[in-house]
């Protein structure tokens, strides 16, 4: 996606522990990926030494997408070891060298390509840290099921089409729910290949039947 912090005030941030009070508030004590029963809420404490131990041995565990000083979305990631529920999840458990792609949140529904934004920037950041694959949980919709219900119903899975476009492979599957993998080896640099963003963001408006973003 096109750099449009000087003439939109676009940008994607990292999310550290710096930045994660600018994450929807539902999001930021939340640990239901990093616990592995949740059988009660844990208390913020465990979320800030998570966070701590995370940016230690990985870095910059996610990412904000922001319009000026508007949060429009937000996507957590990290390295699968660093998430006790994966290991309990139909389809999984991830496998142990990729980076897991968890929840994301879009705060801006009128903005959906934010998403698509986002995940670009993490394949970049992964494929630029040495990291062999990315990994996320995904979901098989019905045909023509309705924007709302494939990306607003569920915020930890994503539709299953969403991340084939932008390559990523089913490992194993449970019902509806998929483990799907994106080799990131010798991939292009994402950032600097225009024609692949147009591809991908392509693929993604079609099955969405969204609007192309301004900038794009």
């Amino acid at each position: 996606m096109p750099d449009r912090n000087r003439a939109g005030h676009v940008r994607v941030a990292h999310l550290t522990s710096s930045t994660i009070a600018d994450a929807p508030q539902c999001c930021v004590g939340c640990t239901w990926w990093q616990d592995r029963d949740g059988v009660r809420p844990a208390p913020r404490a465990t979320k800030a030494r998570w966070m701590e131990a995370a940016q230690e041995s990985f870095g910059p565990w996610g990412k904000l997408y922001l319009d000026g000083g508007r949060l429009v979305a937000f996507l957590q990631y990290g390295p699968a070891g660093a998430f006790g529920r994966p290991q309990q999840l139909p389809a999984g458990p991830p496998t142990d060298d990729a980076v897991l792609v968890t929840c994301a949140f879009l705060v801006d529904t009128a903005s959906p390509w934010a998403l698509q934004s986002l995940f670009l920037a993490c394949i970049g950041e992964v494929r630029d840290g040495g990291h062999p694959a990315l990994e996320a949980f995904a979901y098989r919709h019905d045909e023509g099921e309705e924007f709302p219900n494939r990306f607003l119903r569920h915020r930890t899975v994503f539709p299953r089409d969403f991340l084939a476009d932008l390559g990523f492979r089913t490992l194993r599957a449970s019902g509806r729910i998929e483990l799907m993998r994106l080799d990131v080896r010798g991939i292009i640099r994402v950032e600097e290949e225009r024609s692949t963003v147009e591809r991908v963001w392509g693929a993604v408006r079609d099955r969405a039947r969204l609007p192309v973003p301004a900038g794009l």
